[in-house]
């Protein structure tokens, strides 16, 4: 019996020490992952795409399910446009947790860039669900909706946007391009007009105005926010392109060709 209860407690003993290195080495593996992921970014942040991509891969290796070394290696290929690639670095930091928002952030830009605003878009959502109190995820997914062409989708989520910040001047822009798409120039004009109180050099603004005053046929005033608009970019060929269109409209053609052969 004596020599039965010494195996035992031998054999436990193995299994306590066995138990032990596991858990260590296991650690020391965190470690690594960390470390390894620390240096990617730090050549990510010095634009070093391709050896920080290098660093990452040595963390996932450490540690498949870092999810940080996952995402960080999605930022580093898209950065390369490397976008397939990177769609499949965010979905794996996605499978293990999918409430990660910077995955799905880098999973809606990587799809924007492939100019697939409907998965974009989708990606994008996902985020105003995950935080409704993100203002910055509004705007974003209310912009996609607007490159898709979905102009009445997008106005409710810059309205989101603008009530968590009323000062919002990007998403009250987006917002009256939304009404300037559906033809509420009247509406896309107040808003437009609230964007240049707040920053009298958003030449965007002054651009998009022209446009709503245009459509309403008052192409003097048109031709003086083009004008404000060069006065901000003066090799704004939008701007210039625009300008000329509401001179040709307004029976002015001699100044319209003469922008013309400038262009």
């Amino acid at each position: 019996m004596e020599g039965t209860d010494l195996k035992r407690n031998q054999l436990l003993l193995y299994f306590i020490i066995l138990s032990i290195f596991i858990m260590s080495d296991s650690g020391t593996c965190i470690d690594a992952s960390k470390n390894y992921d620390s240096m990617g970014n730090k050549l990510y942040s010095a634009g070093n795409y391709s050896e920080a991509m290098d660093y990452f891969n040595k963390s996932i290796d450490q540690n498949s399910s870092y999810i940080d070394a996952w995402v960080h290696k999605g930022n580093a290929q898209k950065a390369l446009r490397q976008y397939n690639a990177s769609l499949i670095s965010y979905n794996r930091a996605i499978a293990s947790n999918s409430k990660n928002q910077p995955a799905w952030s880098g999973l809606s830009d990587s799809y924007s860039a492939r100019k697939d605003y409907v998965n974009a878009s989708s990606a994008a959502a996902v985020l105003t669900r995950l935080d409704p109190k993100n203002k910055g995820y509004w705007f974003k997914n209310g912009t996609l909706l607007q490159l898709r062409g979905d102009f009445d989708r997008a106005r409710p989520d810059f309205d989101q946007a603008i009530a968590l910040d009323p000062k919002y001047k990007d998403a009250i822009y987006r917002k009256a391009i939304s009404e300037l798409a559906v033809n509420d120039t009247d509406q896309a004009i107040e808003l437009l007009d609230q964007v240049i109180a707040s920053d009298d050099k958003y030449k965007q603004a002054y651009n998009a105005k022209g446009q709503a005053l245009e459509a309403q046929g008052k192409y003097e005033l048109a031709i003086a926010a083009y004008d404000r608009a060069l006065e901000i970019d003066a090799k704004w060929t939008l701007a210039l392109t625009n300008k000329m269109h509401a001179m040709i409209e307004s029976g002015n053609k001699r100044e319209a060709v003469d922008i013309f052969l400038r262009m």
